[in-house]
């Protein structure tokens, strides 16, 4: 069972001009209300292995741990909605509460909301 907070891996392929592609972690967002109600998208944010540590304003870092091989940063600024099928393997981890904080204030400063 899917779950918010949780990092899976995920098929982003084909992507779009600067979008990321690949099969890659992703963190799922949506709230487990939707994903229990059996929706058949899910609201993700990739991660990636580059790590820059100048965007933490809207990236937060996730160290390796689990089943999570590499330390990685949540792309905050690229928000995706996939079909559940696009969904592989997984849970690899989960965010700690203070990091599904970070991720959340983040998402606010993308969206334009603080």
């Amino acid at each position: 069972m899917i779950r918010r907070g949780e990092i899976w891996t995920a098929n982003l392929n084909p992507a779009r001009g600067r979008e990321i592609g690949k099969i890659r972690p992703v963190l799922v967002m949506q709230a487990n209300e939707l994903i229990d109600a059996d929706v058949p998208m899910v609201v993700v944010l990739p991660l990636t292995t580059n790590v820059y540590p100048e965007f933490r304003l809207w990236r937060v870092t996730v160290p390796a741990r689990d089943r999570l091989k590499d330390a990685c940063q949540v792309v905050v600024d690229q928000p995706r909605l996939l079909d559940r099928t696009r969904l592989g393997d997984g849970p690899l981890t989960a965010l700690t509460a203070a990091e599904l904080a970070a991720v959340e204030r983040s998402l606010r400063v993308v969206f334009g909301m603080i």
